[in-house]
C-alpha cells in the first residue's frame, strides 16, 4: 500500500531523516513515536504524498512518487485519510459542510451521500453540532470533525498526527477507540504521537507495532503491544 525504501529528506542540506524503510500492510495499526521535532510529521508526510524524499524511494499504491503527476496524487490522495495537528476548517461553513468538503471536491453527488454523512457525523458523537460554525467547537469535537472528514471517502489508510494531542484523556480515549474500530473494518492504521499512556491504553484492543523515531532513523520500539 505505502511503502518506504532507503528514504531520507533533508531540510536546509541537513538530514532530518535517513533511511527509513517501511512497508504499511493492509488493515496493521501502527504508532508512530519519537520527541518533538524528531520529524513524525515529516515522515506522515512522506506517507501520503505531500513531499518527494530527497534520496530513496516512497511509492504509493505501487507507484514511485517520484513518477507521479499532480492528478495522480489527488488520485492517490483519496485513498489516504489524513488527520492534521492543527484541525484546519473554513470556518464559514458548517461542521457537516467541512466534513462533506473531500465528497466536493471529488464531485460526488453529495444528495446521494447525505445518508451515509449523517451516519458519519453520528458516528464520531457531532449530531447535533452539525450544523455549527468550527469556532464554535471544542477541541475534542474539532478532532472528532476532523477524523470524519478524513474518512468521508472510506480510505484504505488512515494518518493522524498527534490526534489526541489537545484533549483530555477522556476524550482521547474515545478517539482511540474510533480509530480501532476503523482498523476492524480493515483500515490501515498510523498514529503519530508522543503519548506513551495512549499506546499502553490499547494494549487490549489492538495488535500494534510500535515505531519511534530517534537520530533520523526509524526503530522498532517493542513487540506487538
Amino acid at each position: 500500500m505505502i511503502e518506504l525504501e532507503n528514504v531520507a529528506y533533508s531540510y536546509g542540506g541537513g538530514d532530518l531523516l535517513s533511511n527509513i524503510s517501511l512497508e504499511l500492510q493492509p488493515g496493521s495499526f501502527h504508532f508512530l513515536t519519537g520527541p518533538s521535532g524528531a520529524g513524525k510529521t515529516t515522515f506522515l508526510k512522506l506517507c501520503y504524498g505531500a513531499l518527494t524524499p530527497t534520496s530513496g524511494t516512497a511509492r504509493l499504491f505501487g507507484t514511485d512518487r517520484r513518477e507521479m503527476q499532480r492528478d495522480d496524487i489527488a488520485l492517490a490522495r483519496r485513498r489516504i485519510g489524513v488527520v492534521h495537528q492543527d484541525c484546519r476548517f473554513l470556518d464559514h461553513m458548517s461542521v457537516a459542510d467541512n466534513i462533506a468538503l473531500p465528497l466536493m471536491v471529488s464531485g460526488r453527488d453529495l444528495l446521494g451521500e447525505s445518508a451515509n454523512l449523517k451516519e458519519l457525523v453520528a458516528w464520531v458523537g457531532l449530531s447535533e453540532r452539525a450544523k455549527a460554525l468550527p469556532p464554535e467547537l471544542s477541541g475534542g469535537e474539532r478532532q472528532r470533525a476532523a477524523l470524519a472528514r478524513a474518512v468521508i471517502m472510506s480510505p484504505d489508510v488512515v494518518l493522524a498526527d498527534e490526534p489526541t494531542g489537545n484533549v483530555d484523556w477522556e476524550m482521547s480515549q474515545r478517539l482511540l477507540r474510533l480509530l480501532i474500530e476503523l482498523n476492524r473494518m480493515g483500515k490501515t492504521i498510523m498514529i503519530a504521537t508522543h503519548d506513551l499512556a495512549l499506546i499502553r491504553s490499547a494494549k487490549a484492543h489492538v495488535q500494534a507495532r510500535v515505531l519511534r523515531i530517534a537520530n533520523r532513523r526509524l526503530q522498532l520500539a517493542g513487540a506487538d503491544l
